[in-house]
């Protein structure tokens, strides 16, 4: 059976995008939280090596870019894409992490070892949704989120899943950034081929109501690293 291309690209779009229905996706800058660099990655030929990792409290293990684990020597990695550009899919809208090949000084993400908190400034605005890339080693972190509006506050509290935990009906609100990754040691050796993620969570927020800033709390069990926010405005 042919098909037109307008048919095709409409059936692929049905199947495969987040679908958006006129809401606007915005990457919230949060720059200035990130004090981690987790990921390794090649720069101008040369490794450049992830100096506070994805658990350990930090000190173990991190992942590596596509580029640089072929550079390393390791075939048919599962490594995290060169493009830190993840498309939008069934389950959330586009998502940007902070990596890239080709620069060695920026970091990537944020930790929290223990107890903790921080806040992430939201551009001022009606929200259908926020999505936070977040994973969570050595066992779950207990996360409170205080959505902050312009006329009060409302609270939520999640129980994140270890990062080697794969996502089921026992989570509804939580969705993959990336999955099933490798994770290299000191000196980028492979410690484990496969199996953990960056999970993406979703906030539901009052689209009534214009939201400010989210405070992050943590409990002390648990690794934490937050990767990203990004936001669905109300169209």
């Amino acid at each position: 059976m042919n098909l037109k291309p307008t048919l095709i690209l409409f059936f692929a779009l049905i199947n495969s995008s987040f679908i958006q229905k006129h809401n606007e996706v915005i990457q919230i800058n949060v720059s200035h939280l990130l004090n981690a660099r987790p990921i390794t990655t090649l720069s101008y030929g040369k490794l450049v090596s992830w100096t506070k990792g994805i658990d350990g409290d930090g000190s173990g293990d991190g992942y590596l870019t596509q580029s640089a684990a072929l550079f390393n020597g390791d075939k048919e990695a599962h490594a995290l894409p060169d493009n830190a550009v993840f498309p939008a899919n069934a389950r959330h809208p586009e998502i940007i992490l902070h990596y890239k090949n080709n620069e060695s000084v920026n970091n990537q993400a944020r930790y929290i070892s223990g107890a903790g908190e921080f806040v992430i400034g939201i551009p001022r605005k009606q929200y259908l949704e926020i999505y936070l890339g977040l994973s969570s080693a050595e066992g779950p972190s207990s996360l409170q989120f205080d959505l902050i509006y312009t006329d009060g506050q409302e609270t939520k509290n999640y129980l994140l899943p270890d990062y080697y935990n794969n996502i089921s009906d026992k989570y509804p609100d939580l969705s993959y950034v990336a999955t099933d990754l490798a994770k290299w040691g000191k000196k980028d050796k492979m410690t484990e081929k496969d199996h953990h993620n960056i999970h993406l969570l979703k906030l539901s927020t009052d689209p009534s109501r214009k939201l400010t800033a989210i405070k992050v709390k943590k409990a002390k069990g648990g690794y934490l690293i937050f990767w990203s926010a990004t936001g669905v405005i109300k169209g």
